[in-house]
């Protein structure tokens, strides 16, 4: 299973989650693999403390494989393929250059339960594609409304770009559980007026201080402070994605 993660804007706490995410779920047992699927503004290795040998750029320019960029995170026990910042972005890439990169993580993703797209800020064409290359879209807002206007216009995109595609609703840090509540209630009711149907709720993501402290250092939440808030949440959100 491809799952992307998506914003529509920065400053949400998207790689964060996507890399508590996939360490919630290769401790529940499943082989995972992170792909930081940004060339312009990638960090997954960087909030890792990570510097590996390969990445999506080498992959792109040709210089390696994507077996080649796996790099192995022992204590998350889940796999990366690391982006490049500063770079450029995925979007001035040839659609038959993106394409075929899609076709060789197919091929790769089946050695995994579950491959984890982070992908980049923004709503540009690359975006848009592995939106809907994904089997399923997880869309991370926050309770500022900028966040959610560019959470409804990614929604809005990928009902366009696949119609029948399965996208889903993280709200991260959030005041509280009602707080996160009433932010997908309110982005749920503007897609079913506006789009004819709206999507579901994968989980909410309590505001809690220790993220930025696990951020900070370099580390995983689940490691340094497993039991806090947002360790149960975003252990919740991957027991729901795998009994899905």
């Amino acid at each position: 299973m491809i799952i992307a993660i998506a914003s529509g804007k920065g400053g949400v706490g998207k790689t964060w989650f996507a890399i508590t995410l996939a360490h919630a779920t290769a401790r529940a047992g499943r082989r995972v693999l992170l792909f930081d699927a940004d060339l312009g503004l990638a960090n997954v290795d960087i909030q890792l403390g990570l510097m590996p040998e390969h990445d999506l750029g080498s992959v792109i320019a040709g210089r390696a494989t994507l077996a080649d960029a796996k790099l192995h995170h022992a204590e998350g026990g889940f796999d990366i393929v690391a982006g490049r910042s500063g770079s450029g972005a995925l979007s001035a890439l040839d659609s038959s250059v993106l394409e075929h990169a899609l076709n060789a993580l197919r091929e790769v993703a089946r050695g995994y339960d579950l491959v984890f797209l982070d992908l980049g800020a923004g709503l540009d064409r690359a975006v848009r594609r592995m939106s809907a290359w994904a089997d399923t879209l997880l869309v991370v807002v926050t309770e500022e409304p900028t966040s959610l206007t560019d959470a409804y216009a990614v929604l809005k995109l990928h009902s366009g770009d696949a119609p029948n595609g399965d996208a889903r609703i993280v709200v991260n840090q959030a005041s509280s559980r009602q707080a996160g509540e009433r932010t997908f209630v309110t982005l749920q009711r503007a897609c079913q007026t506006f789009l004819g149907h709206a999507p579901v709720l994968a989980g909410i993501v309590r505001r809690d201080d220790h993220v930025r402290d696990a951020i900070r250092r370099q580390t995983l939440l689940l490691s340094r402070h497993p039991n806090t808030p947002a360790a149960a949440d975003v252990i919740a959100v991957a027991a729901g994605l795998s009994g899905a």
